[in-house]
């Protein structure tokens, strides 16, 4: 069945220190949302990609990825305030498709996690698709404590994915109710509690660029063909 992807590019990137959108920055000589879409658009079986940008960005955004789209299309969706917001506005494009059952799952990728590769979206849907949901975690390490050793928490990434039914319909739930969560999981662990979200397994490689160190430490891990890899 086909999927979607949303991509959000709706934050500031202040705490990169860029005087842009930290996702219009270049990597490789790639503007880091174009590698995440360029990605998203080479999973196969994904037939949609939504991109989620500010208001007022919308020709910058354009700009950045026109160039590297080809004959490829996406739609850009004006976010809101939060991220639960901005998710919310691109569910909303996605309803009839839903609805209809043109699209079985959603998946929804941070614009800012450059080096995430087509394998783990593939192992993200393939996860949704059995389970209800799927995140990517990365295992921390084992911590000394007083007690002896104790597990450290995964670390959480992006892309998640979804069943699109269940997500667009806890998402309309929050809405309804005013509820905002701090990521895509907690709105589903509130109004669709019986989803199973599986854990799949990632790398410290696909990271968030978010201070400015995040850019140069992506710089050294970029690989040539890491687009679509």
């Amino acid at each position: 069945m086909p999927a979607a992807v949303i991509v959000l590019a709706a934050g500031s990137g202040t705490r990169v220190g860029a005087e842009v959108n930290k996702v219009l920055l270049p990597l490789g000589g790639v503007p880091l949302l174009a590698r995440s879409v360029l990605t998203a658009l080479a999973v196969g079986g994904v037939t949609r990609v939504l991109v989620v940008v500010r208001d007022g960005e919308q020709d910058a955004v354009a700009a950045a990825l026109g160039p590297h789209l080809g004959v490829a299309e996406v739609a850009l969706v004006v976010g809101g305030a939060t991220r639960h917001d901005s998710e919310w506005a691109a569910l909303r494009v996605l309803r009839d498709d839903v609805a209809s059952g043109a699209i079985d799952v959603v998946a929804i990728h941070d614009g800012a996690r450059p080096l995430a590769t087509t394998g783990l979206f593939d192992a993200v849907l393939a996860a949704a698709r059995e389970h209800g949901g799927a995140i990517p975690v990365v295992p921390a390490p084992t911590l000394l404590g007083p007690g002896g050793a104790v597990p450290g928490l995964g670390a959480v990434q992006t892309p998640q994915a979804f069943d699109a039914e269940r997500l667009l319909a806890a998402y309309a739930a929050a809405d309804a109710d005013g509820f905002a969560g701090t990521d895509t999981a907690a709105c589903l662990e509130r109004y669709a509690p019986d989803v199973r979200i599986a854990a799949v397994a990632s790398s410290p490689v696909n990271l968030k660029v978010t201070w400015p160190d995040d850019l140069a430490l992506a710089e050294g891990l970029e690989q040539p063909d890491v687009v679509g890899s």
